[in-house]
C-alpha cells in the first residue's frame, strides 16, 4: 500500500485542520496525552487496531490514516481568503508587475514556455507543453462556477465594477465579467508541462511554490543559462485572465509533506475594494485554511483529490512532474491589432477577420502556434544525435467534449523552415565555407569579448559566437519562413532573443536567414560559454527580446559593457555581408595577354608631390540608426598627397539644427578598419596611407532628443596628438 507523508507529522496538521489538541484526542481515545505526543514526535507509532480510532476521532477513514495521502475532510473546508486592507490606508488599484506585458497570448506563450524549459528536470529528454483553450457553456459554464465558489467571488467583482471608471484594471474585470455574464460563456486556457521541477517547496517558505504563488519579483530559475531573471514572466498570467484568476495544479519533483501529486492553489488579482464596508488590499487565495494562522483565516495549498481536479479542469495526463496553469476568463486584445505580431500573415476566414471578439479560441489558436514556432523553434529543434529541448502542443475544445482545433504539435520545419535547417546542419557538423549551392549552410566565427565584472579594465575572455547562414525560401514559400535577411539570435535557453535585419546588404544579394548562437547554444563546453550567458542574461530587458543596456549591467560590470554588444552586432552584420556577397567572376584569359601585347599606353610623368603636413578629409558616410536608437555610421577618408606628416583627426558628431550651435554627442564607439588607428578619440593614419576608414556608433545617453527625429552631421576636426 502506498504510503505517503510520516505519521506524526501528518498527526500533527490533521488536528490542527480539525481544531483539536493532543489532549483531546488521547481522551477520546482512553489513552494518555504522552502516548499521542510520542506518535507526534515519531519516537513511536499506534498499533493497527488503534488507526481505526483515530480515523473515527478525525472524521475520516482507516485507508486515509494509513496511506497519509491526502489531508482528513474534517472541519475546515475550501474557502478564498482576500488580503485585508492595508493599516495605514493605502491602496494597490492592480499588480503593477502585470503592466510589463500585454494581455497577449504570444506575450504569455514566450513566457510560460520559457518558464518550463527553464525547470526541465531530465536533461536527455524534452520538456512536453500543452496548450489547451476551453470554452465553457451551459451546464459545463455552472458547474465550474460552483468548483470556484463563484458566489464567494461575486461582491468582490461587484466593487471592483462600482469603481471601474476610474482605473484600468478595473474596466478590464468589469468587461470579463460582463462578456461571461451577457454570452454566457467563458474561455479557460490551461498551460501544463512536463518533465519540469514543479512548484516545490513551502507555502511561504524560499522556494518556487512562494516565489509564484505569494510573491512578486522573485525569479529563483535553475541555472545561469535561465531565461528570466526578472521575476516578471509570472504576471503575465494573471495579465491574460480578464478576472484576475490563475488556478494551478502541481506534481512535485520532491515531495512536499511526504506527497507529490495534486498540489493545488487560486490565486486572484483584484484592485483595492470595498465590500460589506470592509477593504480589501487586492490579492486573494483559494486554499484550505492554514491552521497555524491565526484564527485558521489564511489559505494554504491543498492536495485534492482526483474528483475535484476535474471539477477544476486541472486533470494532468500522468504523474510526470510538472504544473498546470488554468488562466480564467482568458483574453487576447492584441489579436484585434494584426500589426501586434509580423506573423500574423495567415489568411483568416471572413467571419473571424471581421470580429472584434478577443476571445475567439480559433484565432487565440492560430496565435499561439505562430509564436511558439517564431520564439522556440531552435528548442524545438534536434540534431547530431541530441533529442530537442522542447515539444509543444496546442488544441482548442469546447465543454470537455466537443474538439474545435484537433491538437496540432509546433514543428519548427514548418514554422521556421530555413533556420531549423541550419540549426540540424549545425548539430551534424555539415557546415560549408561559402554558400556555393542551394540549401547549403555556411558558418562564421564571430568574437565577444566579454568585460570583466565590477567595472575593472581588460576581458574575462573572448568567446566565439557561431553564425549560420543559409539561402531563403523561393517566394512561393516566403510565408513560411517569416521576413527575411534577418539574425534569429539566441542562448543557452535556445528562445530567440533578437530579431534584427541586417543593414547596408550589397546590391542583388541573395535573400538569406541568419542564426546567431552565443554562450551554451554553442556548446556547454565552449570557451567562455558560461561568461557569455551571465553577461548576455543581464542584457536582456524583462520581455527578453533584445540585449543591450540595462540597469542589472551598469551595475555588475560598466555603464559602458553594453558597447561589448554593440561591437559584436557589427561584426555579425560584416560577417554576414561578407558571406552572402555574390563573387565576382574571373575574366577570360583567352586572347588576354596577346591583347595586353598589342597595345601600349603611355604613362605620364609624375607630378612633384607637395611637402609638409596633410590634412585628411571626409569623403564618404554611411549612417543608419541601431537597435538602441543610437547613430552608427562607417566613414571613408581620403588622405591627400603631401610630406611624411599626416594630421591626426578627430571624428565630430553633432545633432543638425535650423539656429544655434549643434549639440554634440559622445561616441560609445570607435573602431579602426583600414589604414588608421583609434588613440582615444584621435585617429592617427599609417604613414602613406591614400585613404583610410572607420566606424563608430554614438552614445545614446547624450542625445538630447530621439534619434529618429533628428539629422547627424559628422566632422574631421584637426587633433593635437595627446
Amino acid at each position: 500500500m502506498e504510503t505517503g507523508e510520516e505519521f506524526g507529522p501528518w498527526l500533527s496538521r490533521q488536528l490542527k485542520l480539525a481544531g483539536k489538541t493532543q489532549a483531546e484526542l488521547a481522551e477520546e481515545l482512553g489513552l494518555t496525552r504522552a502516548a499521542v505526543s510520542a506518535w507526534i514526535t515519531g519516537r513511536s507509532t499506534p498499533r493497527p487496531t488503534v488507526m481505526t480510532d483515530i480515523a473515527k476521532a478525525l472524521g475520516t477513514d482507516v485507508g486515509t490514516v494509513h496511506t497519509r495521502t491526502t489531508d482528513t475532510q474534517a472541519g475546515l473546508p475550501l474557502f478564498w481568503h482576500h488580503r485585508d486592507g492595508y493599516l495605514d490606508g493605502g491602496r494597490d488599484l492592480g499588480n503593477a508587475a502585470a503592466f510589463a506585458f500585454d494581455a497577449d497570448v504570444q506575450v504569455l506563450a514566450r513566457e510560460t514556455c520559457q518558464n518550463s524549459l527553464d525547470e526541465r528536470l531530465d536533461p536527455d529528454r524534452p520538456v512536453q507543453v500543452h496548450y489547451t483553450l476551453h470554452e465553457l457553456t451551459g451546464p459545463a459554464l455552472e458547474g465550474f462556477k460552483k468548483a470556484i465558489h463563484w458566489e464567494d467571488l461575486l461582491p468582490h467583482y461587484s466593487a471592483v465594477s462600482e469603481t471601474a471608471g476610474h482605473q484600468k484594471v478595473g474596466r478590464v474585470v468589469h468587461a470579463g465579467v460582463r462578456d461571461m455574464r451577457e454570452r454566457q460563456r467563458l474561455v479557460l486556457l490551461r498551460v501544463d508541462d512536463y518533465n519540469a521541477s514543479g512548484l516545490t517547496g513551502d507555502d511561504y517558505g524560499d522556494g518556487k511554490f512562494a516565489a509564484v504563488v505569494r510573491r512578486q519579483l522573485e525569479s529563483l530559475k535553475s541555472g545561469h543559462s535561465a531565461g528570466g531573471s526578472y521575476g516578471l514572466g509570472k504576471a503575465t498570467l494573471w495579465a491574460t485572465s480578464a478576472l484576475g484568476l490563475v488556478l494551478i495544479n502541481s506534481t512535485l519533483s520532491e515531495p512536499h509533506e511526504g506527497r507529490k501529486e495534486r498540489r493545488l492553489i487560486g490565486r486572484l488579482e483584484l484592485p483595492w475594494r470595498e465590500v460589506d464596508g470592509k477593504a480589501f488590499a487586492g490579492p486573494a487565495w483559494l486554499g484550505r485554511p492554514d491552521p497555524d494562522s491565526p484564527g485558521a483565516k489564511v489559505a494554504r495549498s491543498w492536495w485534492a483529490d482526483e474528483e475535484t481536479v476535474a471539477r477544476l479542469h486541472l486533470t494532468r495526463k500522468d504523474d510526470e512532474p510538472g504544473t498546470s496553469f488554468l488562466i480564467v476568463g482568458a483574453h487576447d486584445v492584441a489579436s484585434l491589432d494584426e500589426k501586434a505580431s509580423d506573423m500574423d500573415d495567415e489568411p483568416m476566414d471572413a467571419e473571424e477577420e471581421d470580429s472584434e471578439d478577443t476571445r475567439d479560441i480559433r484565432r487565440m489558436h492560430r496565435r499561439l502556434v505562430k509564436a511558439l514556432g517564431r520564439d522556440f523553434w531552435a528548442a524545438m529543434t534536434g540534431g547530431g544525435g541530441r533529442p530537442p529541448r522542447l515539444e509543444v502542443y496546442v488544441s482548442a475544445m469546447r465543454n470537455g467534449h466537443e474538439v474545435v482545433v484537433p491538437e496540432v504539435r509546433v514543428d519548427p520545419s514548418v514554422e521556421q523552415p530555413s533556420r531549423t535547417r541550419a540549426l540540424q546542419a549545425y548539430y551534424d557538423g555539415a557546415m560549408v565555407e561559402r554558400l556555393t549551392e542551394a540549401g547549403q549552410v555556411a558558418a562564421r566565427r564571430v568574437p565577444l569579448k566579454v568585460p570583466l565584472l565590477g567595472g575593472a579594465r581588460g576581458n574575462a575572455g573572448t568567446h566565439e559566437a557561431v553564425l549560420l547562414v543559409t539561402e531563403a525560401l523561393t517566394d512561393a514559400d516566403q510565408k513560411k519562413d517569416g521576413p527575411r535577411n534577418q539574425v534569429h539570435s539566441l542562448r543557452g535557453n535556445r528562445m530567440t532573443v533578437k530579431r534584427a535585419g541586417v543593414p547596408n546588404l550589397p546590391l542583388g544579394t541573395n535573400p538569406f536567414q541568419a542564426v546567431l548562437l552565443v554562450g551554451e547554444a554553442v556548446g556547454e563546453l565552449a570557451p567562455f560559454a558560461k561568461d557569455a550567458e551571465e553577461f548576455l542574461r543581464a542584457a536582456e530587458p524583462p520581455e527578453h527580446d533584445r540585449w543591450g543596456q540595462t540597469e542589472e549591467l551598469t551595475l555588475r560590470w560598466s555603464p559602458s559593457a553594453y558597447r561589448r554588444i554593440n561591437t559584436l552586432t557589427y561584426e555579425v552584420n560584416k560577417a554576414v555581408r561578407d558571406l552572402v556577397a555574390r563573387q565576382p567572376k574571373r575574366a577570360a584569359r583567352e586572347g588576354g595577354e596577346a591583347l595586353r601585347k598589342a597595345l601600349t599606353v603611355k604613362k605620364r610623368p609624375k607630378a612633384k608631390v607637395p611637402t609638409g603636413p596633410v590634412v585628411p578629409e571626409l569623403s564618404d558616410l554611411q549612417a543608419t540608426i541601431g537597435d538602441d536608437g543610437e547613430w552608427r555610421i562607417e566613414a571613408e577618408v581620403s588622405i591627400p598627397r603631401g610630406g611624411d606628416e599626416i594630421v591626426p583627426m578627430v571624428p565630430v558628431a553633432e545633432l543638425d539644427v535650423r539656429s544655434g550651435s549643434r549639440p554634440k554627442l559622445d561616441w560609445a564607439e570607435l573602431v579602426a578598419l583600414e589604414g588608421c588607428e583609434v588613440d582615444g578619440e584621435v585617429l592617427r593614419f599609417t604613414p602613406g596611407a591614400r585613404r583610410a576608414k572607420f566606424r563608430g556608433a554614438t552614445d545614446v545617453t547624450s542625445h538630447p532628443v530621439r534619434t529618429m527625429f533628428t539629422r547627424l552631421v559628422v566632422e574631421l576636426r584637426a587633433g593635437k596628438g595627446e
